[in-house]
């Protein structure tokens, strides 16, 4: 079978990620000895480098591991709404969505947090040691993927005139950063080297006790004090004024990453796990559990159609159920009896509703923002956004429901919102932006996945002294009481992000991810069944042929980023899909854009096979910069 690239084969370790650099500077640390989560740590802190559009260290990463020797566990790098960060407040504020930028969208940063958590109780090497790449190439200087320099062309206005601290770091002498060229941010490698002489001091040469420092350092010394001087900033965001945020001291120096097991949902002899209720994850256990014994052909029509219709049923329920503000009944969700009922509703046509269920006979509960979307009017007025300009709705409706953005080739950032899982910039700084993934598995059976996002270049001004900004993870909640995802102090907001760890028999065989949004758990479904439906190639799993197949996503339901908008009936695939499946999917009803090809998922994935030992690897192609390595 023709595949882009092979899928890699080995035994010592593989990685897949975003970014060809993180994948070498993690195959590095493996060639240098350390294992699978020293390398994903040493990955993540360059992906914060060289895919700043992407993510950032104040943002925020969900990780799966497991350890050759131990359980499955989820950490979580999610951090909570500060105490300050109310309803009540962002209503005395005129708002009725959080802003899509700025500091009131900020919650507490979780990334570096969760990476030096598993740095300290899986990993090997030392603070320095991890971080002496991401120094490097910040110090020395990277040339940039082209969309670094797009997203900041993107937003040049907003950095010249509002964001002077951002326009210092991505506009050096008035200059985007251009690929060929090395881009540097001196202030990042400082802000590391600072971290670390610290950490050092503090520790001595314990290594735990250098870990235990830099938590110190960026919970409650410099990089905390930096981080709450600029939330006190009043800056212009996508309401179109200049707030302050709710970050505060206490925030930070009062919450740390934790463990928890995973959700998890068996078919067909494989066990997938997902980070909990908190994220969208148990969507994706939803779409598995919504299929019926017997699929139809993989690829066809059919297929195509029964995966669109049990996506936007388990959305549905992501919207009415999932959050951390509420306990989540996943174990009704993801039960036959629920299921059945639920799969009841698929029929030969398209549906246009968002149809959320009623687990445990419980009545659902949408924000006026969802069922105003829902319900095909204004939903973005009615939430107190505007209906044009600044807070333009992330897919709106023109007659019979075609986007009125189109998409610029694989996921590039483009000048207005669209739903492709990239970054999308107005020039008032309105974004949705996309993240990063990495996964890998070392030759003593190690295995992570890691989904790093948040605190995007485009998300919040520069902090000086440190060279990265704020996220604006809170832009998720809803400015509703009494929902599952409500806004709420020391409540974390329902994230996106979700890597997935797959088992065979109750034994770890694969690790997988994407960018994307709203689109990561369709994408993802969508390449986990390629793997378990298709033949094997090389005596191991097909993880290339999965990852270059034809996908396509749907935006039926309310997306998860400022302004929150939704397309009924949509359907976007790619040019590479049959036509004859086009061709079906538009007779049943759907409304099918055909993208440009290549344009669909970001997908990374490693494996391993515990019945000899070979490893596996792929990384997609499209976008041109996402790579595996190993050996």
């Amino acid at each position: 079978m023709f595949t882009t690239r092979p899928t890699l084969q080995g035994t010592f370790g593989m990685v897949s990620s975003t970014h060809w650099l993180a994948s070498q500077s993690a195959m590095a640390v493996l060639e240098g000895g350390g294992n699978a989560y020293d390398a994903a740590v040493a990955a993540g802190f360059v992906l914060h480098v060289v895919e700043p559009h992407l993510n950032g260290p104040a943002g925020e990463v969900p990780l799966i591991l497991a350890p050759a020797d131990g359980e499955v566990q989820v950490l979580c790098g999610q951090g909570p709404a500060p105490a300050g960060a109310t309803v009540a407040h962002y209503r005395s504020l005129g708002l009725g969505l959080v802003p899509g930028t700025g500091p009131l969208a900020a919650a507490v940063p979780g990334a570096f947090d969760a990476w030096m958590l598993l740095l300290r109780d899986h990993g090997t090497k030392t603070v320095a040691e991890v971080l002496r790449y991401a120094i490097g190439y910040a110090e020395d200087g990277h040339p940039p993927v082209e969309r670094v320099g797009r997203t900041v062309e993107s937003v040049r206005e907003l950095f010249e005139t509002q964001w002077p601290t951002s326009a210092a770091v991505y506009l050096p002498g008035g200059a985007s950063p251009r690929p060929g060229e090395l881009f540097r941010n001196p202030a990042l490698a400082a802000t590391w080297r600072r971290l670390i002489a610290e950490a050092e001091e503090a520790g001595g040469a314990d290594r735990t006790a250098q870990i235990e420092a830099a938590r110190a350092i960026w919970r409650e010394g410099f990089i905390a004090e930096a981080l709450v001087r600029q939330a006190a900033v009043p800056t212009m965001d996508t309401s179109g004024d200049r707030h302050t945020g709710t970050l505060a001291a206490a925030d930070l120096a009062g919450w740390s990453a934790s463990y928890e097991a995973p959700a998890t949902y068996d078919w067909n002899g494989w066990t997938l796990a997902k980070a909990g209720g908190w994220s969208q994850g148990p969507a994706f256990l939803q779409q598995l559990a919504l299929l019926p014994a017997e699929l139809p052909r993989y690829g066809s029509e059919e297929y195509v159609h029964l995966l669109i219709e049990g996506c936007k049923l388990a959305m549905a329920d992501r919207e009415a159920w999932y959050g951390d503000a509420e306990k989540v009944p996943l174990a009704t969700l993801l039960s036959e009896p629920y299921n059945a009922v639920r799969r009841a509703l698929v029929t030969e046509r398209a549906s246009y509703e968002l149809r959320p269920g009623s687990p445990d006979g419980r009545t659902p509960a949408l924000s006026e923002h969802a069922r105003a979307v829902a319900a095909g009017g204004p939903g973005t007025e009615a939430a107190g956004v505007p209906a044009a300009g600044v807070g333009e709705p992330t897919v709106a409706k023109e007659g019979a429901g075609e986007p009125t953005v189109a998409k610029e080739g694989a996921g590039e950032p483009t000048a207005t919102a669209d739903r492709t899982g990239e970054p999308s910039v107005g020039a008032d700084g309105a974004t949705r932006g996309d993240t990063c993934h990495v996964d890998i598995v070392d030759r003593w059976g190690n295995m992570v996945s890691a989904t790093p996002s948040g605190g995007w270049l485009q998300s919040n001004p520069v902090v000086p002294e440190l060279g990265f900004p704020l996220g604006t993870r809170l832009q998720m909640a809803w400015l509703d009481e009494g929902l599952p995802n409500s806004l709420t102090p020391g409540r974390r907001p329902r994230t996106t992000l979700t890597p997935t760890l797959a088992l065979r028999d109750g034994v770890p065989v694969m690790a997988f991810g994407t960018p994307g949004g709203d689109q990561q758990d369709q994408w993802q479904l969508h390449f986990f069944l390629a793997v378990a439906l298709r033949a094997e190639v090389r005596g191991g799993l097909d993880l290339q042929g999965a990852i270059d197949a034809p996908n396509w996503h749907n935006d039926s339901f309310p997306g998860s980023f400022f302004p929150r908008g939704m397309l009924p009936g949509s359907v976007t695939v790619e040019a590479g899909m049959d036509p004859d499946v086009v061709a079906g999917l538009r007779r049943r009803g759907h409304d099918v854009t055909v993208g440009d090809a290549w344009s669909e998922g970001r997908m990374c994935a490693v494996a391993r096979d515990p019945r000899t030992g070979v490893l596996s690897a792929a990384a997609n192609p499209r976008g041109m910069q996402g790579y595996a390595v190993g050996r």
